[in-house]
């Protein structure tokens, strides 16, 4: 039987409970067990797709097309396992779910209420998440106390009747201030977020105490008292220099074999987290360092909600500096700077790299294909995400293939040049004013061209081999195989994630090719329409851009092979002078 691990969060949020929920499936999964996750939130949009990055956090692509809660991004980084999107539960959807099904008919004429009715549909979708896996770890989001929270802490504990309180545990994760006019650590917030979970009908098997400082004897006695759990198992998770260290420190305090001794379990396998040591190292204490540019909008909002709506970028150039042994800093410029009556060059001239971003809307367009152009022609390496490649092509195309005013037509409907323009089967969509989960969504299968940059990058990291075996089941999935298109071969092909609209213009693409731009990679419909996956510029040190997201299928250990790359690149611009400081 599938054993559950519910992961609860007190006191403040944003404490992160979603790291350690993948820290826990990371430390499980080098036990030898199979390990899932599911994240619920209890807003009542159905997914995360149409909320706003800035304040919610990067909206994470699932392989079968769901727009998630960032949270599921980190699960996947740290078990290295493509997750449904199945696996996000929110309010909207399992209110949706029931009242379909009543609309249906499906309660036979019962009355439809909050319990059971809600609490049953919640149990049902962790169960089916959990079919086939050792380990379910389900995180509830937001903190004790809400009440939005009440029905899925309700149902978990309604799960437990059902298979039995030995295969389900709980874990508090809970914040430890240290005011700093009393330079103390508290723990009566964490007290009270024990007494408002125990009156769910749920006591913490274990209660994680995040806070700056590591948890020390004294506090840890009180906090046994108050929850009348033994103090071995409140476990201490104080700040660090990067999230992949959580693990490592957690197996400090022997927390999965604590684990395992709560369902009567032993290990399946030796853990081993040499090599995970050795990448953790690399990134905490690097010898030398690159400067990335992120060119974007939103800047003047601050750098916190920057680095949350674009954190799977920044973790990708992380896990390849990690596997180059090189340090990454990342600053980001703000694309309205880089406009007309700017010198360019002056900005950009320190940085190793440039790096241009998914994003929507016309505001900092003109700053960013000035930056893409300075990139082109001074050797800069450059890699462009979603938007990014679709503006590199229109630079391209202005400023190489003579094409003056060439735009995309998000940003100009009247060009005379509409390099990048809209899907059809997408306009159909925009014009019914249906926004959610409707883009070209989730992966799909792009034929590369041998003997490119791209190509042999695919190939270094080893990513057309892993490809090749999820596209064999992929083709075997009928509810799936749309997203292989024509490429029914399964040789040279490789997966990506996509969250866009626009495409570059089939009818400028041989144009374009003609002036020296390589179209690397493309995804063959089933109508025949070419959609153009990767460009390049084969005698550029390295300027590459994807229309997909290969953020969502970075890790430490198996980076991005264009991130790989881009960094490998940025480490040959370095200056020798330059020391890490």
């Amino acid at each position: 039987m599938t054993k559950y691990i519910v992961i609860a969060g007190g006191v403040i949020s944003g404490v992160g409970k979603g790291i350690t929920t993948s820290s826990i499936g990371k430390i499980l999964k080098e036990y030898g067990y199979s390990v899932t996750a599911v994240k619920i939130d209890p807003y009542l949009n159905y997914d995360a797709g149409t909320l706003r990055p800035t304040e919610h956090g990067e909206v994470w692509v699932t392989a079968d097309g769901g727009e998630i809660d960032q949270d599921l991004g980190n699960y996947e980084r740290f078990l290295n396992i493509d997750i449904p999107k199945s696996n996000n539960i929110t309010t909207g959807q399992i209110y949706k779910a029931v009242i379909d099904k009543e609309r249906k008919g499906e309660f036979l004429g019962k009355t439809v209420q909050f319990i059971p009715h809600i609490p049953e549909e919640i149990i049902t979708r962790v169960k089916h998440a959990s079919k086939g896996y050792d380990f379910t770890l389900v995180e509830i989001g937001g903190t004790i106390g809400d009440f939005e929270n009440l029905p899925f802490l309700f149902a978990m504990k309604r799960l437990e009747r059902e298979i039995g309180k030995e295969n389900i545990i709980y874990v508090l994760v809970s914040y430890l201030p240290v005011p700093s006019h009393m330079g103390e650590m508290k723990t009566k917030p964490t007290q009270q977020a024990i007494r408002m979970l125990s009156e769910t009908g749920i006591i913490p098997d274990f209660i994680i105490c995040r806070s700056r400082n590591p948890l020390d004897d004294v506090r840890k006695k009180k906090i046994e008292t108050y929850a009348n759990i033994s103090s071995e198992y409140v476990i201490s998770e104080p700040d660090i220099d990067t999230i992949y260290r959580i693990p490592l420190d957690l197996e400090k305090e022997n927390f999965g074999l604590k684990i395992l001794s709560e369902f009567r379990m032993k290990l399946k396998k030796k853990p081993d987290f040499k090599e995970w040591q050795q990448l953790v190292d690399s990134i905490a204490a690097p010898k030398n360092k690159i400067k990335v540019a992120m060119v974007g909008k939103y800047v003047d909002i601050g750098n916190f909600n920057l680095k949350d709506s674009y954190i799977s970028v920044n973790e990708s150039l992380l896990h390849a500096g990690a596997s180059l042994g090189i340090g990454i800093q990342i600053e980001w410029i703000d694309a309205k700077k880089l406009e007309k009556g700017v010198n360019v060059g002056e900005m950009l001239k320190d940085y190793d790299g440039l790096i241009i971003p998914g994003g929507f809307g016309s505001s900092g367009v003109e700053g960013k294909i000035n930056a893409i152009r300075y990139a082109r022609e001074n050797d800069l390496p450059f890699l462009g995400l979603c938007y990014g490649l679709q503006l590199a092509v229109v630079e391209f195309a202005r400023n190489v293939c003579s094409m003056k005013g060439a735009n995309t037509t998000e940003n100009d409907k009247k060009t005379e040049y509409p390099v990048i323009d809209i899907l059809p089967t997408q306009k159909a969509i925009l014009e019914k004013n249906d926004y959610g989960g409707t883009m070209r969504l989730g992966a799909y299968a792009a034929k590369l061209k041998k003997d490119t940059k791209v190509y042999g990058l695919y190939n270094e990291i080893g990513r057309l081999k892993e490809d090749k075996e999820k596209i064999e089941k992929l083709a075997k999935d009928k509810s799936q195989k749309f997203r292989l298109g024509k490429l029914t071969d399964n040789n040279d092909l490789v997966l990506e994630r996509h969250r866009h609209r626009y495409e570059v213009t089939p009818k400028f693409i041989d144009k374009i090719a003609e002036k020296g731009l390589v179209f690397s990679g493309c995804h063959i419909r089933e109508d025949d329409t070419k959609l153009m996956e990767f460009i390049e510029l084969p005698k550029h040190k390295y300027f590459l851009a994807t229309q997909g997201h290969p953020e969502f299928k970075s890790s430490l250990g198996k980076p991005s092979p264009l991130f790989y790359g881009f960094v490998k690149a940025a480490i040959g611009k370095l200056p020798k002078y330059r020391e890490l400081r």
